[in-house]
């Protein structure tokens, strides 16, 4: 353990590489023999600063305990041999005209997906205060192409109350979009263009179930106007939950990445290893308004669920149970009022009592309205998940289909019931 922790406070590449052959050999079988800066300088002829060496060089390990690399040279015993009639550290470097397993990996993601991503400008009109004048106004984002029929995937922030939408391709056509639907509480909506088939190159959809923190991602979108810019990064986390300025829902699920987002960056896509899509970017956290290293990107599951009802019926269709207002306590969510013939009334769910109450004094009299709460249900629970705020009932519900029954755990007069209700069509 010693050596281990010494090879890694080593500078420089001379201690990556022998952390590296410690760990890939192991500890105890390998008699790792670490030398100075000034060793190699003497023995190969370099300067103070040379090229990094990854892991990643390594290609081979012998059962004598050398690592032969790429280039040619190898690690014996802890020593770094460089090929014969090959100087210093050019020996470990790439072959010119080359690319690292890495660099290759970046290059394939861009090459499959970049036709796929679009520029989408947008002019809306802001009533100004200055003599009832009407401004102008322009904004910029990113899409992604997700048919041949010239549907274009983006936020809702990007085209919200926009008057006119022009979306640029690939090869530096624009097109007119129309807005085919757009669903605020996800911050999700679809474009369409009248392009030829033959320019537009579908997205791949992936899978967000499985993605896990460290998994190496890709963004590529439009930041400042510079069209398919790619950055990479890494999940930093998943399951972030963000405000939404434009409803009461959170936005749930999201993937927190440390790939750069900028401006202009929302609505791209983000990848993974295979080029396929995992996620749309959508925000950042920064004091600044540019990236700081911590962004989010909506899961493609989200978007493969609601997608398909914007195309369809240009809005997203939720289940409702009729629940107008509630209050939120420590113990549940407090049901203040219901939709009159909603699914929560005709269920038999309760809420605030009012009742009218009449004074007389003299020849006046005086007509009150008394809020009675202990009428009221409790929900602590929908089919069986513990429900604390208003976002986690709205939450179990986006999980229903009109028609569908939940399940809603209630205490009323200080009993538990269960009370199953038939959940209706959203307005």
């Amino acid at each position: 353990m010693r050596r281990l922790a010494f090879a890694c406070m080593v500078s420089g590449t001379i201690g990556a590489m022998a952390a590296f052959v410690v760990v890939k050999l192991g500890v105890d079988n390998v008699k790792s023999r670490l030398i100075s800066g000034k060793q190699v300088e003497e023995s190969f002829g370099i300067s103070q600063h040379p090229s990094l060496i990854t892991p990643e060089s390594a290609s081979s390990i012998s059962e004598s305990g050398s690592v032969h690399l790429i280039s040619g040279g190898f690690v014996q015993g802890g020593s770094l041999v460089p090929p014969q009639g090959v100087p210093g550290w050019e020996a470990f470097l790439p072959p010119i005209g080359q690319f690292t397993p890495d660099e290759l990996v970046n290059i394939a993601v861009y090459e499959k997906a970049n036709k796929s991503v679009v520029n989408i400008r947008t002019k809306s009109i802001q009533e100004g205060a200055l003599f009832f004048m009407n401004i102008i106004s322009e904004g910029e984002g990113s899409g992604s192409v997700i048919d041949r029929q010239g549907h274009i995937l983006t936020n809702y922030h990007v085209v919200e109350g926009a008057r006119a939408i022009s979306v640029t391709l690939y090869d530096g056509m624009a097109y007119d979009a129309q807005l085919v639907g757009a669903d605020p509480p996800s911050d999700v909506a679809v474009l369409r263009i009248d392009a030829p088939s033959d320019k537009l190159f579908p997205v791949t959809f992936g899978d967000s179930t499985d993605l896990k923190v460290g998994q190496r991602v890709f963004a590529i979108g439009n930041p400042f106007g510079l069209e398919r810019t790619l950055t990479t990064g890494i999940i930093s986390s998943l399951n972030r939950s963000l405000p939404n300025p434009r409803s009461k829902r959170m936005l749930k699920q999201m993937i927190q990445i440390d790939a750069a987002i900028n401006p202009g960056n929302s609505g791209g896509p983000l990848l993974d290893s295979h080029g396929l899509v995992i996620g749309m970017n959508t925000a950042i956290a920064s004091r600044t308004g540019e990236s700081a290293g911590v962004g989010f990107a909506i899961p493609v599951n989200t978007l493969a669920r609601v997608v398909p009802q914007l195309i369809r019926a240009g809005r997203v269709i939720r289940a409702d149970a009729g629940i107008l207002q509630v209050l939120e306590t420590d113990q549940g969510i407090l049901i203040a009022s219901l939709k009159p013939g909603g699914a929560a009334e005709r269920a038999g769910l309760q809420g605030f009592r009012l009742t009218k109450r009449t004074r007389r004094q003299g020849p006046l009299v005086f007509e009150s309205t008394v809020i009675d709460r202990s009428t009221a249900d409790l929900i602590v629970a929908v089919d069986g998940k513990p429900i604390q705020t208003i976002d986690d009932l709205l939450t179990a519900l986006d999980s229903k289909q009109p028609g569908e029954k939940a399940v809603f755990s209630i205490i009323r007069q200080g009993r538990k019931i269960d009370v199953p209700v038939t959940l209706d069509a959203e307005d």
